[in-house]
């Protein structure tokens, strides 16, 4: 049997929360430094006042000069790698990145997610009614957590919901840090033959979805494989991040039933719990790792030019000089300034859509369900540990 590779410090957790050594690590150093999976020396970024300016200034910390930007060096060949990087906005630096997300902020804004607010209920209640027929015990992951966003990232982009399956696993193959470089560039490619049969799609005859906006509108600014590339980060990123919330924030309302009460009792506290369920979970352990681009101070420590520069999430998140008693679930706090979404300009442009699911979301499930519960108690959960995003593999409830 092989044996599976050690986790890097920025990826270790202990339950909901980073790993002990990651939060002694912002106490003690703030900085640290260690060897990437993919062989390249990097520094660690642990506090929340830290990350934020890191994530405002992309000129210092630069996406577009990173590895992470390259697409598995060594897996692919250079013109692959040029266009399975093209489209991808978190790979660029103003002022091609801010051309790119300048397309699609109008179809994320706060006004545009109200409007989209009666579909998601419909989906919400639609995934609510599968799950109750699926009898209990029944795993709360694939009957509700997973369906919701698949279900509302498919609307929105014009892909089909019956792919939905193949779409998460190649999206989940990718995100998996386990894998072989050339396993997880094989995930990409075919994701991006299948993004690419749907462009072509929206290409000769335009829908009412993004794809179509994008072709209707942009066609003559955008090519084939930025429509693509496009398509691709806003289906894997619109759905496998909302999952894991919906799946690890439920998890960790169980295990707190007085928060989970307040939220019972009060549908209008979901909107709050929401954000302090991001603080407190912060599924995504980082960002795509910068560069460097010249000699960098950070918490008294000298990064220099070259260097690869990594956030932790969980660990700015969690942070004491951030807020008060940072490890204890407190959906009444707001969590106001938190890290889960990024920072600057890379802040994730579908956070509106993802609030808006989960705030509808929490409160229809434990309305529906006024007896929910885990079905194994005692038994400890199977997280997700060497994905991108952390999460639950599996939720067995009952009511």
């Amino acid at each position: 049997m092989t044996e599976a590779p050690e986790l890097p410090l920025y990826m270790r957790r202990d339950g909901f929360g980073p790993a002990g050594e990651l939060a002694r690590a912002r106490e003690d150093e703030g900085v640290v430094r260690l060897m990437t999976p993919f062989g390249v020396p990097a520094y660690v970024i642990c506090r929340h006042e830290d990350i934020r300016t890191m994530l405002s200034d992309p000129v210092r910390f630069s996406s577009a000069r990173s590895p992470a930007a390259q697409f598995g060096q060594g897996a692919v060949s250079e013109e692959e790698r040029a266009r399975m990087r093209a489209g991808f906005m978190i790979a660029f630096d103003p002022p091609e990145h801010t051309r790119l997300r300048r397309m699609l902020t109008p179809e994320f804004t706060v006004r545009r997610m109200r409007r989209l607010e009666p579909r998601i209920v419909e989906i919400v209640e639609a995934a609510l009614d599968d799950l109750e027929r699926a009898g209990k015990p029944a795993d709360l992951v694939p009957n509700f957590a997973s369906p919701v966003p698949s279900l509302a990232i498919c609307e929105l982009l014009g892909v089909p919901y019956a792919d939905r399956a193949e779409f998460q696993d190649r999206a989940a193959r990718f995100s998996d840090v386990s894998l072989p470089d050339e396993e997880r560039a094989a995930a990409q490619r075919e994701n991006r033959e299948y993004m690419s049969s749907l462009v072509a799609r929206a290409q000769a005859e335009p829908g009412e979805d993004m794809l179509g906006m994008l072709v209707r509108e942009h066609g003559d600014d955008l090519s084939s494989d930025e429509l693509v590339g496009i398509g691709i980060l806003l289906l894997q990123a619109g759905h496998e991040t909302t999952t894991n919330m919906l799946g690890l924030g439920t998890l960790a309302l169980l295990r707190h039933p007085d928060q989970l009460a307040m939220i019972r009792r009060d549908p209008a506290r979901a909107e709050p719990a929401v954000e302090e369920l991001l603080r407190w979970l912060t599924i995504a352990h980082s960002l795509p790792p910068r560069l460097a681009t010249t000699d960098v101070e950070i918490a008294g420590h000298t990064i220099p030019e070259g260097s690869l520069v990594i956030p932790s999430l969980p660990a700015a998140n969690r942070d004491p000089a951030f807020t008060e008693d940072p490890d204890t679930l407190d959906i009444t706090r707001g969590a106001p300034g938190h890290v889960a979404f990024g920072h600057g300009v890379h802040h994730c442009l579908g956070a509106p859509l993802a609030r808006m699911e989960m705030r509808i979301a929490f409160p229809a499930l434990l309305k529906r369900f006024p007896d929910l519960a885990l079905a194994e108690p005692d038994a400890d959960p199977e997280f997700l540990v060497s994905s991108l995003f952390y999460g639950v593999k599996s939720l067995r409830v009952t009511w």
